[in-house]
């Protein structure tokens, strides 16, 4: 008993050929009974597709069929109604199976509707944004051109008037008695068709900067940063206008002054100003062919409580565009201005304001790269009888405020420019002889500004600049201010005063 043991590991088991053909043919069975239960086993995604819907399609017929005989057997209608809810509730499920069965066409049409999202968002952000500020404008109208503008601005002026003859302005006649001859003589009419092609080069600088500023009333927004608004501005009008050198380009730096500040206002690198929901900004900024200078202006705002403010300001620009005209007297000009103007109040945060025209701010004659030509065109009552001329052309700007109505300086300068009438004198630095060389063949005698001479490579610039001001061979202009907490608004026209009539060469659809 002691020495009796059993090794299982090394036994072998002999099975007999007739067992092994039993196990075989069970194997065989298992297998088609595999078969039996699965019916899509062989065939591919489209193929069971197919299957399913014809299968999904079958059943609902015979579903029909049997709801039908339950109605003739004049079965209970709630009970009917039931059973089409289960047979409704079976066939999604059948889909929701069919659906997780498909696997990688259930993928497809995911990557496919994906496709169609992302389509749809692009072609969302091309569409431009609808205009939230305040601006006092109308629909656009077509101008004559053969191709439409896009947003934001990408077709060139020249495609979209391929002929070269650029949209008149708004033809208003002189104002007077004394100049109803204009219209109808001969003599007027020869020499206006002389200027003509001055004529044309106005319209095309007055055209790149009325698709310019209707692309900014589409884009700026509470939150932007100024430099961010400047910048996009200066880029669309140097795109439009085809800049180049002298010949062609900006007419002066970009102006977007807020609230208490009226004017002469552009931020330099480094100033982090942001727009706020309750800002008023002033949005100046000019284009010019061959030193035509258009100088046009409006205001945004976003607040409603600011709107009689901004009408009261167009309403006066609007007068003194109406008033204006060869021989008629600045000062009668002036004089109509502030009695509109000063006919309008504004509620700002439950306080009433009368708007008042800023005493100390005027519009102007434009002449030859000169953005100031001698002539002013005040917006209070005055005593200077000037007379306004033929053939000259004007920017017609009014200023209201809530404040004292009266600007002073203040705010680091941004606006330079060189003084149209300063003859040689010598320079000490040789940085200052560089320096003003840089400004006669960038900009002339057209205003500047500093991020245009650090965007140009200037560096190390400002005593320089500093000399050159100093000798008075270039002018700064620094930011003109009303009282802190008050609020500015302004509009203005570019004009000429062609020999049979006047035309307001930038008016829009805007304003």
């Amino acid at each position: 008993r002691g020495m009796a043991s059993t090794d299982t590991t090394d036994a072998v088991v002999a099975v007999p050929p007739e067992a092994k053909a039993d196990a075989a043919a069970a194997s065989e069975a298992a297998s088609t009974a595999g078969d039996a239960k699965d019916p899509y086993a062989g065939l591919t995604a489209k193929q069971i597709k197919n299957k399913k819907k014809r299968e999904r399609q079958k059943k609902k017929k015979a579903e029909e069929k049997r709801l039908a005989a339950l109605a003739a057997a004049g079965g209970d209608a709630a009970a009917a109604a039931g059973e089409s809810n289960s047979g409704i509730k079976d066939s999604k499920a059948v889909a929701n199976e069919d659906a997780k069965s498909r696997g990688g066409v259930g993928e497809e049409k995911k990557k496919k509707k994906k496709r169609k999202k992302k389509k749809k968002n692009q072609n969302a952000e091309q569409k431009a944004p609808d205009i939230i500020m305040t601006v006092i404008g109308k629909e656009h109208k077509s101008r004559g051109e053969v191709k439409p503008q896009t947003y934001p601005p990408s077709v060139m002026l020249p495609d979209m008037f391929p002929k070269g003859i650029y949209p008149v302005g708004e033809i208003q006649e002189h104002p007077g008695d004394f100049n109803t001859f204009r219209v109808t003589s001969e003599e007027k009419r020869a020499a206006d068709k002389m200027q003509e092609s001055m004529y044309n080069e106005v319209r095309e600088a007055a055209e790149a900067h009325r698709q310019t500023r209707k692309y900014a009333q589409q884009f700026i927004r509470p939150g932007m940063s100024m430099i961010d608004i400047v910048q996009k501005i200066e880029a669309c009008s140097e795109k439009l206008i085809r800049k180049d050198g002298l010949k062609r380009g900006w007419g002066f730096p970009t102006g977007v002054s807020i609230n208490h500040v009226a004017a002469h206002y552009t931020p330099n690198y480094g100033d982090t100003t942001v727009l706020k929901e309750k800002d008023v900004v002033k949005l100046d900024f000019g284009t010019q062919i061959n030193g035509h200078i258009i100088d046009c202006a409006f205001t945004i705002a976003f607040d409603p409580m600011f709107d009689n403010l901004l009408n009261a300001v167009q309403d006066a620009t609007n007068t003194g565009i109406k008033e204006a005209g060869i021989d008629v007297r600045l000062c009668d000009i002036g004089e109509r201005i502030q009695e509109v103007m000063e006919s309008y109040e504004v509620t700002i945060d439950g306080k009433t304001y009368q708007v008042k025209s800023i005493a100390n701010l005027n519009g102007h004659s434009i002449g030859s790269y000169q953005i100031h030509a001698g002539k002013s065109v005040p917006i209070v009552k005055g005593r200077d009888a000037t007379k306004m001329e033929e053939g000259e052309m004007y920017a017609i700007e009014t200023f209201g405020s809530t404040g004292k109505g009266f600007v002073h300086e203040d705010m680091a300068c941004s606006h330079y420019m060189k003084n149209f009438d300063a003859g040689f004198r010598p320079l000490r630095s040789r940085k200052s002889k560089q320096l003003l060389s840089h400004i006669d063949k960038n900009f002339g005698t057209l205003a500047f500004c500093r991020r245009w001479l650090e965007d140009q490579g200037q560096k190390g610039y400002l005593m320089a600049l500093k000399e050159l001001t100093d000798l008075d061979i270039v002018r700064k202009y620094p930011p003109l201010c009303d009282k802190q907490g008050c609020y500015t608004a302004q509009f203005e026209h570019t004009i000429l005063l062609r020999p049979t009539c006047k035309e307001v060469v930038s008016r829009g659809d805007d304003y």
